[in-house]
């Protein structure tokens, strides 16, 4: 599902955070109801020229906050940010030890390329590269194959922190929980 903010919010330039927490309202309320897959929302920022810090905060991240905190099926994705934008969300999320997934979109939909913004701890990025290899796995099998002698509940604890970063999706089968990269094809700069 792609959400286009430049046609939700009518402007190319996104300042303040009243206009921020607006945003957001919007972003909530166009959530499709009756879905229990994991499934990326696009929050598309093609045509904004420039969003402020404050602005991204209370859109933004309180909407992967909330889809995130809530576990809901939904996970947002940065698309098609301009750099302008893409240096206000870095100021944003690096004090916070924060990260963000964005991606380039093409007119159909296809990912393109995508990359982090913000920086993961080495460990986290080690599980995500290691799930990018394998496709999905679960927090046993990721066990199994890992080099050093980590425990199942660290794998756990790390599969855990990157759902909750909205950066891979959980699906439960039983009593097992399998995690897939969130976006698939295009170039991962991750």
């Amino acid at each position: 599902m792609k959400l286009s903010i430049r046609d939700i919010t009518g402007s190319s330039i996104l300042a303040g955070a009243p206009s921020g927490r607006s945003l957001f309202a919007h972003l909530i309320d166009a959530l499709p109801k009756g879905t229990d897959s994991p499934r990326a929302i696009f929050l598309d920022f093609d045509g904004i020229e420039v969003a402020t810090a404050s602005y991204l905060r209370e859109s933004v991240l309180e909407f992967r906050d909330y889809t995130r905190g809530r576990k809901t099926p939904f996970y947002p994705v940065i698309a098609n940010a301009s750099p302008n934008v893409i240096d206000e969300l870095i100021e944003l999320v690096q004090p916070r030890a924060d990260v963000l997934l964005s991606c380039k979109l093409d007119e159909e939909g296809k990912i393109l390329r995508t990359q982090l913004i913000g920086v993961l701890e080495p460990m986290q990025r080690v599980t995500l590269e290691l799930l990018n290899n394998l496709g999905e796995a679960s927090a046993s099998q990721l066990r199994d194959v890992g080099s050093d002698d980590i425990k199942t509940t660290a794998w756990n604890n790390r599969l855990a922190a990157l759902c909750n970063l909205g950066l891979i999706a959980e699906n439960s089968m039983g009593r097992t929980k399998l995690y897939r990269p969130l976006l698939s094809g295009g170039n991962h700069g991750y």
